[in-house]
């Protein structure tokens, strides 16, 4: 499969134009950040993050408008090949930032991921179907999990009073992502649910190379997945719960203007280290009856080689019957090895198989898209997933 643009979609939404609070707008219509003080909103200013104040940028009441896609560069990626933070969103659309990591031990794990437009989110949902596209920046989230000894889940949802983003920022909540020019800096601060605690302090992505690819997901052009760097080093340093550790890690990005369960019925989605790089497996059922298979070998040099994709090996289904399918070389079989998620419609998995003639152990998920949609799953995720208001 070759590299695809994001075809023209037509007008985008426009940007919040009002300011908040009874503090006029700056000359040029887009309040600076306070020089001193409290922000406001949950909001974090760059200096905090170890960056230059950038004047007038978005504090969370207006934001910045920033120029349409143009030619082959999908959404949530910059022309440099790094992520891109301040692409426009349609209604009803979104953007996610991916990251995964073991420890070099084995005894640790996490994955994280920061949403514009949640695509898991009930309120998003409810706000589509009351008619008409709903505000992506209206439904903005961070999703982090710890797994191993110490384990922790968390993901809370914001408004757009809470986001704040440009080219190389995304903030929501009190955290953020930061994109350095030739690492991911990311700073969480994160309430866990149901059970009360905190996910306090800082992680960071060292791509060993970016790869520029994207894949288009459906025929129309509405969906784009974009292996950003699927050879990392990802380092590890929490206060709350204390955790210190390093090992290699994968970080891309999706990004659709219509949601999810309007295209796809499910995927499935597989990462794993290679010796010399990185294959990805990506199968999606598409809702015309169609399906895709994607097989990517990727080099350490961000090299992407498109492959035949393994025969399918079945795992066994999720306690709630979500199907768990990957692939396999000709003759093997894959295995699961340890269950991280097991939700009514989605689950996270750890897996061994054997692919392009390499033992390999790695990520595995599945999403049943028609289970999310059904009324009973959506009246469970609020207690999985609050919503705040700063």
């Amino acid at each position: 499969m070759n590299t695809i643009g994001l075809r023209p979609s037509g007008k985008m939404r426009p940007s919040h134009q009002t300011t908040g609070g009874d503090r006029p707008a700056a000359a040029d219509g887009v309040e600076p950040y306070p020089s001193d003080g409290p922000i406001g909103g949950g909001l974090i200013r760059p200096s905090e993050l170890g960056m230059p104040d950038p004047g007038p940028l978005p504090c969370g009441r207006r934001f910045v408008a920033a120029p349409a896609p143009t030619g082959n560069v999908p959404l949530g990626v910059a022309n440099d090949r790094g992520p891109r933070f301040d692409r426009p969103i349609p209604g009803s659309g979104y953007s996610w930032w991916y990251i995964d990591a073991l420890s070099d031990d084995g005894k640790h794990g996490l994955t994280l991921i920061f949403f514009i437009g949640s695509v898991f989110s009930p309120y998003y949902a409810w706000a589509r179907r009351k008619g008409g596209p709903a505000e992506p920046l209206d439904h903005c989230s961070v999703n982090v999990c710890l797994y191993g000894a110490t384990k922790r889940w968390s993901m809370t949802e914001r408004n757009r009073s809470a986001v704040n983003r440009s080219i190389d920022t995304l903030v929501i909540g009190p955290s953020a992502l930061r994109w350095t020019g030739s690492a991911l800096e990311i700073r969480l601060s994160e309430r866990t649910f149901p059970l009360p605690g905190r996910i306090q302090g800082t992680i960071r992505v060292h791509p060993r190379a970016l790869t520029g690819h994207s894949v288009r997901l459906d025929a129309e052009g509405e969906h784009f997945w974009s292996p950003l760097a699927p050879d990392s080093r990802v380092e590890v340093e929490l206060s709350h719960p204390r955790l210190r550790w390093s090992g290699p890690g994968y970080f891309d990005t999706n990004s659709g203007i219509v949601p999810l369960e309007k295209s796809f019925v499910r995927w499935t989605w597989s990462r794993a280290p290679l010796q010399n790089g990185t294959a990805v497996l990506y199968d999606v059922t598409r809702r015309d009856g169609s399906d895709l298979a994607v097989a990517l070998r990727i080099g350490r040099d961000g090299k992407v080689e498109e492959s035949d994709s393994p025969p399918v090996s079945a795992l066994p289904r999720g306690t709630w019957g979500v199907e768990r399918i990957t692939r396999a070389d000709s003759g093997h079989a894959a295995h699961l090895t340890e269950v991280l998620e097991d939700t009514p419609f989605y689950t996270r998995s750890v897996i061994e198989t054997r692919l392009f003639g390499e033992k390999v152990t790695g990520f595995h998920e599945s999403l049943c898209l028609d289970r999310f949609r059904t009324g009973w799953v959506q009246a469970l995720l609020p207690f999985r997933m609050p919503r705040r208001f700063r």
